[in-house]
């Protein structure tokens, strides 16, 4: 661990106890929700409350972990959208502050982390630096500056420390795995937890992060669409880029005009649509927090430390796979999910089951004009993790091979966030622009 004097804490144990707070305090909320219904109460109001109560101590205790907890509730809490509106409501707010933001480090560390990656002479590379940071995140936050040649830029520097605390953090989420079910029921969060535990700590190499930053605004240069800023410099736990003004995605999401939220949504699906051919890149970090609508209407993109490798492009099963789907085709669906792994060898399930499991979740692509909701989320959610529902057994049969645990992070968030903008567009229009190969038959 760092000598600096770091906002994480220092001590494992004294993560582990923040941790475990979560599911002594999910018991104890258990034990009084039976003994209240016991005097009368009624079960479901009771439980209504226990996870209200559940929400509001899992988001704080991420947020002042920050580290690998913060980074999970990152991504949990794109999935706001499939809670129950009267769980949802309440607490809006305190994940879109989550997204955004965290207790700063003091300047003084600030300060001390600059003059070890960038020299004593740290200053000399601006032309002023803010002390305050503009926003904080799961193992870094971000300085708004004045590079020496006059630029704008944003300055991101990880917090000390933060490599050992992600480790220890993710670990610690594993265990408690099933405490989360109770704020997202109908959700497995077991992959989505394995992904994070393989993949995220990549993020803890700036320079890694930089490469892939750079490769995409290049490709995305003078684009009428996607916004990617350029990398002015880069060491291990610093990484300046040019500065990106827009409006949140938060704001858009909370007060936006339905035009902002409708072309939001639309150029956010033409991003992740096109990234993986032109950039070989799949952005793998999506939630509000990571996305800018500009003046110009263009969507501003960024945070590249979880990305994709791609090179040969958005894979080919995935498009035979959707196409089946929207071909209404069971059989043909069926076998290529037994080829390409998705449902094991001595695995034998129904294959009209698997497609009325499925076909629900590519209905944005049958319809010519498609609405996005938070209803219409809760409803596939409520689907598809309804234990009495013979369909949503499927899932529980179904396998993620390793090479689309990404990509299904992708889709997931990427709907969410979608559901939360309640965007409403001709994305079977835009699927097909650039995957005509999985139009439906009908078409």
């Amino acid at each position: 661990m760092s000598n600096f004097e770091t906002e994480i804490p220092k001590s494992t144990t004294a993560r582990t106890a923040k941790m475990i707070s979560i599911p002594v305090g999910i018991a104890g909320r258990s034990a009084l929700g039976f003994g209240r219904q016991l005097v009368g109460q009624s079960g479901s109001m009771v439980f209504s409350e226990i996870q209200e109560k559940t929400a509001e101590q899992v988001f704080k205790v991420l947020g002042e972990l920050k580290g690998g907890a913060m980074k999970f509730g990152q991504a949990l809490s794109v999935f706001e959208a499939a809670l129950p509106e009267e769980i949802a409501k309440p607490y809006r707010e305190t994940l879109t502050k989550l997204q955004e933001s965290a207790p700063p480090l003091p300047i003084r560390v600030v300060h001390k982390v600059l003059a070890k990656e960038l020299g004593e002479d740290w200053r000399d590379n601006f032309a002023n630096f803010e002390d305050q940071p503009t926003a904080s995140a799961s193992i870094g936050q971000v300085h708004k500056a004045t590079w020496k040649d006059g630029r704008a830029v944003a300055v991101k520097i990880q917090y000390p420390g933060a490599a050992e605390a992600l480790i220890s953090d993710l670990n610690q989420i594993q265990r408690f795995a099933k405490i989360f079910q109770l704020v997202m029921p109908g959700l497995d969060m077991k992959p989505l937890l394995e992904e994070l535990r393989a993949r995220i700590i990549e993020e803890v190499d700036y320079r890694y992060e930089a490469e892939a930053q750079q490769k995409y605004s290049e490709v995305y240069e003078n684009d009428p669409d996607i916004a990617i800023p350029n990398v002015v410099m880069a060491s291990d736990r610093v990484l300046v880029s040019e500065w990106l003004e827009g409006t949140p995605l938060s704001k858009i999401i909370a007060s936006g005009t339905q035009e902002q939220r409708n072309n939001a949504g639309m150029k956010l699906a033409r991003f992740h649509f096109t990234s993986p051919d032109r950039a070989g890149l799949l952005h793998a970090d999506p939630h509000p927090g990571n996305f800018r609508l500009l003046e110009d209407g263009r969507l501003g993109v960024l945070d590249f430390g979880a990305c994709n490798r791609l090179p040969d492009g958005f894979p080919e099963p995935m498009k035979n796979l959707l196409k089946h789907a929207l071909d209404d085709d069971a059989i043909a669906l069926y076998e290529g999910f037994k080829k390409d792994g998705f449902i094991m060898a001595d695995v034998e399930v129904d294959p009209n089951l698997v497609l009325e499991y499925l076909v629900p979740l590519v209905e944005p692509l049958r319809t010519e004009v498609f609405k996005y909701s938070r209803e219409w989320l809760r409803d596939q959610s409520a689907r598809v993790g309804d234990p009495r529902n013979p369909t949503a057994k499927i899932g529980f049969q179904l396998n993620l091979p390793a090479e689309y645990v990404l990509i299904h992070r992708v889709t997931l968030g990427t709907t969410g966030i979608f559901c939360q903008l309640e965007a409403e567009g001709k994305f079977r229009d835009e699927a097909l622009s650039w995957f005509p190969e999985i139009a439906p038959a009908s078409i």
